[in-house]
């Protein structure tokens, strides 16, 4: 499942400061029709994703019934992306087995 939408980075500050990208409503019920055969537990579901000119792999975090895309630290420098940034999201959702 290939999905493209358009979001803005936010902080999370936990123990250390955490980015992600909330994945918007319509899209968040489209990974849910598949995210059973996708998931290895805890209800993350991996994908391949890519902002601008870096593609990444890692894994949606399930929060408040959708879902959160992670930008790691070695995402997020190259492209020089801070909290409220807008950015535009390819994701596919890599099914298991």
């Amino acid at each position: 499942m290939h999905i493209v939408f358009d979001g803005r980075v936010v902080e999370w500050r936990g123990p250390a400061p955490f980015y992600f990208v909330p994945v918007p409503e319509e899209q968040a019920a489209d990974v849910q029709q598949v995210a059973a055969m996708a998931t290895y537990g805890w209800g993350v579901v991996p994908v391949e994703a890519r902002i601008g000119e870096v593609t990444f792999e890692t894994s949606l975090f399930p929060k408040d019934g959708g879902y959160w895309l992670p930008v790691k630290n070695a995402v997020r420098k190259p492209l020089g992306l801070v909290a409220g940034n807008e950015v535009t999201v390819e994701m596919t959702v890599r099914l298991q087995g």
